[in-house]
């Protein structure tokens, strides 16, 4: 029996994509760059990395250039938004480059995760990435190793970076400084100083929203309304959402002040940004800017919008919100069991008509009613008639508003607002001081919230005195203008002049927004 032997077959180095080994052909090698910012010394930076890379591949007599794949002022912690680093790996997959050679580890990836999930990737097709700074080649058995290390050190730094960028701006807000976005600010832009000046034509379009909301307008009915007459929204664009007339009712930017971070990021490398509830500081500057609208008449909104999210609770618990669909929506209530009415559209008998019903009678609500249906025409009929009343009365009417309105400006407005104010001053200093002693810590800023909000209680009384003032002046107003001619139904008009309409089996309480209460008889 001859003896056993064994012949060793060397492995044959292979580099790329070829499906042939044997065949002799030029490495077809890419290069990939990437900056970070957009600044001028970067953009040279980025130039010179495509320059460099450029004449190094073509000076190589066995490589093919297989192309320059450069990102421009995109971050290296993820790779959603790197469109050419994503190019860039999808031409290897397809066997269209055999190498690709990249600066340092930073540019290639700074999160340790994506770094190594692209390089394994490559690896299987025999795609080496060399790294130039670290003399890091990803085929060698070393490789992966160092790898592991430097891109860890690479993520590490990205980390640090985010934690300095970050106390900066935590720096800046303590001073006051606040960056917006003013491009898609509607109402302001930016000067030479980088300050927030008023846009005046698109000032009148805030001013526009915010009177049409108080006058009984609905989101939804604005939205309709800036779309007719063709106004765009800060973007630019013709469609008005609701969302975005919202935003723009809750801006405390439109009153000159400004909150600071209302929202934070949870991940330096996923970027993912969620709205701050308490986690981290935020910071409130008053009188930042010049205001586009009174602190009163954003206060005024502020309380709308809580009293529309809830116009009426049943006893049952059933919560009814505003509607504004038709001239009583949320208006008329019943003054047997206090539930509002409801439109109903009747056919009793053949006959159509449209009715108004108290919901006890249409629906579980824990009460028994018996009250009577209302006409629409009837109610339309009683309502011009209160308003005829107190225009056939007018100069006794309008001496009772103005007697109103200096029963209101008498009242003690809440001026201690300057001693809260004082009193958050000291606080804030203390803050400072005892971050390091947690229970003296948790007391200041117990306080620092039981003060805001005593403020606001305040500015909320002070709008709520002003709110009664200019409804009394508004109808005084009205009344004047008047004729002594009877006028007939106008569905703005009632919307503007009555707040609630109570009814009972003989008659109707109108009630307008000044206070003023008129009855008729049905």
């Amino acid at each position: 029996m001859e003896s056993k032997s064994v012949t060793v077959i060397p492995a044959r180095k292979r580099v790329g994509n070829s499906k042939n080994p044997e065949q002799k052909r030029k490495l077809r090698v890419a290069a990939y760059c990437r900056v970070s910012t957009d600044t001028e010394e970067q953009a040279s930076s980025y130039e010179v990395q495509i320059e460099h890379y450029t004449g190094f591949i073509k000076s190589n007599a066995e490589w093919e250039f297989a192309g320059i794949f450069a990102d421009d002022g995109i971050s290296g912690t993820n790779t959603k938004k790197r469109e050419e680093f994503n190019r860039m790996i999808e031409e290897c997959m397809a066997g269209n480059i055999d190498m690709v050679i990249t600066k340092s580890i930073s540019r290639f990836a700074r999160n340790t995760l994506d770094c190594l999930k692209y390089i394994r990737q490559l690896k299987e097709k025999n795609i080496p990435v060399y790294f130039e700074k670290e003399n890091i080649n990803t085929m060698d058995s070393k490789g992966e190793v160092l790898l592991t290390i430097m891109a860890s050190l690479a993520q590490q730094e990205s980390q640090s970076l985010s934690q300095n960028v970050k106390l900066g701006i935590q720096y800046r807000y303590q001073q006051g400084q606040l960056h917006v976005n003013h491009s898609r600010f509607l109402g302001y832009t930016k000067d030479e100083k980088g300050q927030l000046v008023i846009v005046p034509e698109e000032a009148e379009i805030i001013k526009r929203i915010y009177r049409e909301y108080l006058e009984g307008s609905s989101m939804l009915q604005i939205s309709r309304g800036l779309e007719a007459d063709g106004i765009l929204t800060g973007a630019g664009n013709p469609s008005w959402h609701t969302s975005t007339v919202n935003k723009i009712l809750r801006n405390e930017k439109y009153i000159g002040d400004a909150l600071l971070q209302k929202t934070y990021t949870v991940d330096f490398l996923t970027k993912k940004r969620v709205l701050n509830t308490g986690i981290v500081p935020q910071y409130y500057v008053e009188n930042n800017h010049e205001p586009i609208i009174p602190r009163e008449i954003f206060m005024q909104v502020q309380e709308e919008l809580i009293r529309r999210r809830c116009v009426h609770q049943s006893k049952n618990g059933t919560k009814r919100s505003y509607s504004n669909n038709h001239p009583f929506a949320q208006m008329v209530f019943c003054g047997n069991c206090g539930e509002v009415f409801r439109r109903v559209h009747w056919n009793n008998r053949g006959k159509k008509s449209i009715v108004w019903r108290c919901v006890s009678r249409l629906e579980n609500t824990g009460l028994f009613c018996d009250a009577s249906t209302l006409p629409e025409e009837v109610l339309k009929e009683k309502t011009v008639e209160a308003i005829n009343i107190i225009i056939e009365g007018k100069d006794g009417y309008i001496a009772t508003l103005q007697k109103n309105i200096e029963t209101v400006l008498s009242e003690e407005f809440d001026q201690n607002t300057d001693g809260i104010d004082k009193r958050l001053e000291e606080l804030q200093n203390q803050l400072l001081q005892l971050a390091s002693t947690k229970t003296a810590y948790d007391d200041v800023v117990n306080e620092i919230y039981q003060l805001r909000d005593l403020k606001q209680d305040a500015l909320n009384r002070n709008a709520a005195r002003q709110a009664k003032r200019q409804r009394s002046a508004e109808l005084a107003a009205f009344l004047e203008e008047q004729c002594s001619e009877p006028i007939e139904f106008d569905e703005k008009l009632n919307k503007r002049l009555i707040e609630k309409i109570t009814a009972y089996d003989d008659r109707l309480v109108v009630e307008f927004k000044s206070g003023l209460e008129i009855e008729v008889s049905l």
